[in-house]
């Protein structure tokens, strides 16, 4: 289950999602270097997993939608989604990115093809999160 791919419905738009990085950076054809969002089940495993400013703990619970760069580099998305948090709720964390090749648009046939398994129904591309950078002090959006 682990170096699975899904392709599913995400909170946000259609997507990739592993707790693979590797696998994922080969389908998507991207470079090496660049990260992937991390999405977790709550907060509690967020906490688990990285440090988050303490004015910000508020912000980062009640945020729909949106994916926080932290202060060591690592971004990640609490998921509230019922039908998303379904699959996460399994897995409890998992890299997740978009399902088309990098910088090219979503074509459904190519993900269903590279996809270990496809999470039915795929009903939107949707808008991607809300993205933010904070820091002890500060918060700017990115996207």
């Amino acid at each position: 289950m682990l170096s699975k791919v899904y392709l599913t419905q995400t909170d946000t738009t259609i997507g990739f999602i592993s707790q693979d990085a590797d696998r994922l950076t080969d389908i998507k054809q991207r470079p090496p270097h660049k990260h992937y969002i991390r999405v977790v089940d709550s907060l509690a495993t967020l906490k688990a997993q990285a440090r988050i400013p303490a004015r910000h703990k508020n912000r980062l619970r009640r945020a729909r939608k949106s994916t926080f760069i932290l202060p060591h580099g690592a971004s990640y998305r609490v998921i509230h989604d019922p039908k998303h948090l379904a699959l996460i709720s399994k897995l409890t964390w998992a890299y997740s990115t978009s399902a088309n090749l990098s910088d090219k648009p979503y074509d459904e046939q190519w993900a269903r093809s590279v996809a270990d398994a496809v999470i039915e129904p795929l009903a939107d591309k949707g808008r991607p999160s809300k993205i933010y950078k904070i820091n002890n002090q500060s918060i700017q959006r990115i996207r």
